[in-house]
């Protein structure tokens, strides 16, 4: 819940303002780039406190040149899906789960706290405005991309007196060009996505814009993205944007799930969160939280005690890991038979509740 000491916006004072020129909705867009007719806005100040939110058309926003968000990075965001289920209601997936890093993000941005219900009933109305833009399909959705920014007038390094709260919606067709296909990932000490005291726990723009240009070093090695490696032991952390899993038998011969633990250099995923909770459920093999390197890796590896690896996220969902390029070599990564592998298990099990053909008190229906 949101500090006491701030009131909070109240999704009761909601005005809206809908658009005279709604645009031509395709039938799915790739990822990010189509955006829909109205978006959320909601201004604070330390002054005045937080302002009644507006739904209003989609539309560019005027910045002070001097504001802390564009010079000193002061600013975060989340990401969730509005999906259509096959009885064509509209479901978001476990979005109180985003509310609250939401919050742990702005917390550590020194931006003001609010109510997360609040904030979800708003989102709630603007996916209902625009609901004819989610897509009628069942491996695409309304990508939420709430943003929070300091407005703060001024090139001075301090907790921010002004603020906006966005919301922005876009069509979610395929994230990776070969969605198909395993993931090729460099792994390279060269570059650090986070470490111990920083920031990579939470959603920030900062741990993104520094990951371009290793992202495209990896690219010259023949790779798609980065396996984020930290230490001096090589703990594997994350892959891309994306948490990782590793399906193997362990040092002591389990059959185990693992991914490293929450100790403020990995990003708590919503998909991570569930993958643990789902398959702990099944209560069929170890499911761990626990720090894995790349020597642990590349032994599992020439024992032939990997099953196989793959990454999470809100956009990518689940991807299969097929190769990683680690200091010179090439390391496979086997993938099970497709109709029994790990990946496609929970990636199913994970759609059906996402769709609605699973009942569960995961989805939050518009």
């Amino acid at each position: 819940m949101a500090d006491n000491s701030i009131p909070s916006f109240k999704a009761a004072d909601l005005v809206i303002q809908l658009s005279s020129t709604p645009k031509t909705k395709p039938e799915v867009a790739s990822f990010g780039t189509v955006f829909t007719d109205h978006m959320l806005t909601i201004e604070w100040s330390a002054t005045e406190g937080w302002q009644a939110p507006l739904i209003k058309p989609f539309g560019n926003m005027s910045l002070h040149p001097a504001c802390s968000s564009l010079h000193y990075g002061v600013q975060l965001f989340e990401g969730l899906k509005a999906y259509r289920g096959d009885d064509n209601r509209l479901r978001l997936f476990r979005p109180m789960l985003n509310m609250n890093r939401m919050s742990k993000s702005a917390r550590r941005a020194c931006l003001p706290t609010f109510d997360h219900s609040e904030l979800l009933e708003c989102i709630r109305r603007l996916v209902e405005i625009d609901q004819d833009w989610v897509p009628h399909s069942d491996s695409a959705g309304l990508y939420i991309r709430p943003t929070f920014i300091s407005t703060e007038p001024s090139l001075g390094v301090k907790k921010p007196g002004h603020a906006l709260l966005y919301v922005i919606l876009c069509q979610a067709g395929s994230y990776f060009n070969n969605e198909a296909e395993a993931l090729s990932l460099w792994a390279d000490p060269k570059y650090t996505r986070a470490w111990e005291g920083g920031t990579g726990d939470c959603k920030m723009g900062g741990n993104y814009g520094c990951s371009l240009l290793a992202q495209y070093e990896a690219v010259d090695y023949g790779c798609q993205q980065v396996l984020w490696l930290y230490g001096e032991d090589h703990q594997i952390t994350e892959a891309g944007t994306m948490n990782i899993f590793l399906h193997w038998i362990n040092e002591i011969g389990e059959e185990e799930l693992a991914t490293p633990p929450l100790d403020g250099i990995i990003l708590p995923g919503v998909t991570r969160q569930s993958i643990l909770e789902l398959t702990r459920k099944w209560d069929e093999f170890q499911v761990t939280e626990r720090y894995l390197t790349m020597s642990q890796l590349c032994s599992a590896l020439k024992q032939q005690r990997v099953r196989e690896m793959f990454g999470s996220g809100t956009a990518c969902m689940i991807c299969p890991i097929g190769h990683i390029v680690y200091q010179g070599e090439n390391l496979h990564i086997p993938c099970q038979d497709k109709n029994t592998q790990l990946t496609s298990r929970i990636a199913k099990e994970l759609t059906d509740i996402q769709y609605g053909r699973i009942h569960s008190d995961w989805t939050f229906l518009v």
